[in-house]
């Protein structure tokens, strides 16, 4: 790892040499009037019997009546379709473009037909500093730990159409976020939520907590960050907050995050989930569930317990995995 690659978690982190190993970046878009929200992950899967590229997508719509459908699938690519550059970025998977400007989109198989041409706007990038080169903090530094994750963008604006199954959907005017994952596996139990679709626009939230493999032990770290107005919030293993899961089941979760300045609770709601497919030592071969629609309350407390904000998301992007 390189020092420029740590602070930029965007670029490609790996080789195509490696064993055992995946990457894969999350780019997600969700419609002006929220009936629409698709997440495409490109990356590549490296282990011994079949290394190969991949876009994997989930796809949950809303008709007029409310009616919920969620569609998830896993196009494969020879890992020779792979192309990446650094500079400008861009990955190329099979002919679908991803940069930290647009998206272009061409995506087949038997269940699927995706085309279209989705712009990317400003990003909103997370505070950085050489203890904190990303949202990982200091844990950026340490070598061959179990799974990377980088936030490349909490919030941004995103224009243009795709046409899915030949129907053109307009995402003009909506919004976007960006993260990356890359190591060996997904955590064995996890959890994660990211929302910035509140009733405040400038508002977004993610967070993270899970098992980490350390040191031959284990332990639960956690990083969240919550956006408001611009002011950055952060709550970590790594800058002493503290958190606890204060309720967790099948179609909720709440927890409470606290740092020296604000107390935060989440409360997510989640309904119905589809199934994508996460790496264990570089196979993508681990079925998980991600709600793409779900609904997130947060609450921040000041020192003197008052509640100081509050708000409502929705098409939050959740997954429980383990618990």
């Amino acid at each position: 790892m390189t020092l420029k690659k740590i602070k930029n978690p965007i670029l490609f982190q790996g080789d195509l040499k490696k064993k055992h190993y995946f990457e894969g970046w999350y780019y997600k878009q969700i419609s002006n009037d929220e009936k629409n929200v698709i997440s495409f992950i490109p990356g590549i899967s490296l282990f011994d019997d079949e290394p190969h590229s991949f876009v994997q997508y989930i796809f949950v719509s809303f008709d007029k009546n409310n009616k919920k459908t969620t569609n998830t699938g896993y196009v494969k690519y020879p890992l020779k379709e792979f192309k990446y550059s650094e500079t400008p970025f861009t990955v190329n998977v099979g002919g679908n473009v991803f940069s930290e400007s647009e998206i272009l989109i061409n995506l087949a198989n038997d269940k699927v037909n995706i085309q279209g041409n989705i712009r990317l706007g400003s990003f909103t990038p997370i505070k950085k500093s050489i203890l904190m080169p990303n949202i990982m903090g200091f844990f950026a530094y340490i070598p061959k730990m179990e799974c990377y994750h980088g936030i490349i963008s909490m919030n941004h604006r995103i224009d243009g159409m795709l046409k899915i199954n030949n129907k053109e959907i307009n995402f003009t005017s909506g919004k976007g976020y960006l993260e990356k994952d890359w190591g060996t596996s997904f955590p064995k139990e996890y959890i994660w939520m990211q929302c910035n679709t509140f009733k405040d626009k400038n508002t977004s939230v993610f967070v993270s907590v899970a098992n980490i493999p350390f040191m031959k032990k284990n332990f639960r770290g956690y990083i969240c960050n919550l956006v408001l107005d611009g002011k950055e919030y952060r709550f970590a293993t790594y800058n002493s907050s503290k958190m606890r899961i204060k309720n967790i089941d099948k179609d909720n979760v709440t927890l409470v995050l606290e740092n020296s300045q604000v107390k935060l609770s989440i409360e997510a709601v989640l309904k119905q989930s589809g199934e994508l497919i996460a790496p264990h030592k570089g196979n993508m071969v681990k079925k998980i569930k991600e709600e793409l629609s779900g609904k997130v309350k947060i609450y921040l407390y000041n020192n003197e317990n008052k509640i100081i904000y509050e708000d409502v998301g929705v098409v939050a992007g959740i997954e429980v995995v383990g618990f």
